[in-house]
């Protein structure tokens, strides 16, 4: 009996060490006590310091030609021939087709001898007239009839020049309307084709009138300067930007009563007809610029129903959300009209990380990424 005793209790002394290790082995590494708070979050953040801003406002918009004629035929007949490649340049002046002109040549060539036997019989009568065998009567009747076949004779003749329709503008003419053997001008002035000219270019596009409103006030007030709109941006349809830079020519004194917006009209050359008339495109417009403004990353700043705000490091490096009153875009960048002073420091990066009220570790916030490590396995 004494043995199994001894060998119970032995037992238990076994377990007890087993169960004090497991303990130990459980403990926290790195001498931190259980339940220690985890270190702070990092935030990309950047100083909000007042400098140089211009407000800039993108707008979609449509190309236009600079100019457009409609090609039409202006006497009636067959359309013996086309002169021109569809698609390509033409000078103002250059014969683009040939009417049949048959009827009005002999038109011509009869009005010519009217307007001869006309002034046979104003030049016979004449001297008859200081004879009194004819009287002043008959020979006003001559003269008028005169002046009749001079007119019949410029009408003929025009109408015999207009059986070649040439380009009325210079510039790209598209597709014919038309083929050979077709009958035009009968009853209308048939459309033949169409010439437009694109070197420059109009854009056409449109901004709400309470933005403008707004704009002005603040012009007004002395918040914002006038920007140089000789200095406009093209955004084309791939999200490239046109190299060469354009100027704003008008704004239009009306409001559109069905949009409330007010149309405006850029121009932008275009030597190497890129830009063609219909495309859609995106106007960066500069409408004012400012010596002192705060300007903030487009990420840093949060919109929601109640407005726009900012999350600022406190102290103690506590996050804090800060109402903005925005005042636009400058380029990337939104300009803060007011909600912060300069010298705060702005959250860019961490918002799916760090709240309003939680500790952070603020590190300076670059706008362009580091580049990703080479591949190991190359």
């Amino acid at each position: 009996m004494k043995a199994v005793h001894y060998r119970v209790t032995a037992l238990a002394a076994v377990l007890t060490l087993l169960l004090s290790g497991c303990g130990k082995s459980e403990a926290p590494k790195g001498g931190g006590a259980p339940g220690g708070a985890p270190p702070p979050t990092e935030v990309a953040v950047v100083v909000a310091q007042p400098g140089e801003a211009l407000l800039t406002k993108e707008l979609p918009g449509r190309l236009q030609a600079w100019r457009t004629a409609q090609v039409r035929a202006r006497v009636e007949g067959i359309v013996e021939q086309r002169l021109f490649e569809e698609g390509s340049d033409v000078k103002s002046g250059t014969p683009l087709y040939r009417i049949d002109a048959r009827t009005y040549r002999t038109s011509n060539e009869a009005a010519k001898a009217e307007l001869a036997a006309a002034k046979a019989v104003v030049n016979r009568y004449r001297p008859l007239v200081e004879m009194k065998a004819v009287s002043q009567q008959e020979l006003d009747t001559a003269e008028a009839r005169l002046r009749q076949a001079e007119a019949a004779l410029a009408r003929t003749q025009l109408d015999l020049e207009n059986t070649t329709v040439p380009a009325p503008i210079s510039g790209r003419i598209g597709r014919s309307l038309v083929t050979e053997g077709a009958l035009v001008g009968r009853g209308e002035a048939t459309q033949l084709a169409t010439i437009e000219q694109i070197d420059p270019i109009y854009v056409n596009f449109t901004q709400s009138s309470v933005e403008l409103l707004a704009l002005r006030e603040a012009i007004a007030s002395g918040r914002w300067k006038k920007a140089d709109t000789r200095r406009m941006e093209l955004v084309l349809e791939n999200d490239s930007v046109y190299p060469l830079p354009g100027k704003l020519l008008f704004s239009d004194l009306s409001v559109d009563p069905n949009t409330g917006a007010v149309s405006l009209r850029a121009e932008f050359p275009n030597p190497k007809k890129e830009l063609l008339p219909g495309m859609f495109v995106r106007v960066r417009y500069p409408q004012a610029k400012a010596d002192q403004l705060i300007t903030l990353p487009q990420r840093a700043v949060q919109l929601s129903p109640a407005g726009a705000s900012v999350m600022v490091v406190g102290e103690g490096n506590k996050l804090m959300p800060v109402p903005v009153k925005l005042g636009g875009m400058s380029g990337n960048n939104w300009t803060i009209l007011s909600g912060l002073k300069g010298g705060e420091q702005v959250m860019v990066e961490g918002h799916m990380k760090a709240y309003p009220g939680s500790v952070v570790k603020p590190v300076p916030w670059s706008a362009t990424p580091a580049a990703a490590p080479a591949n190991q396995g190359k």
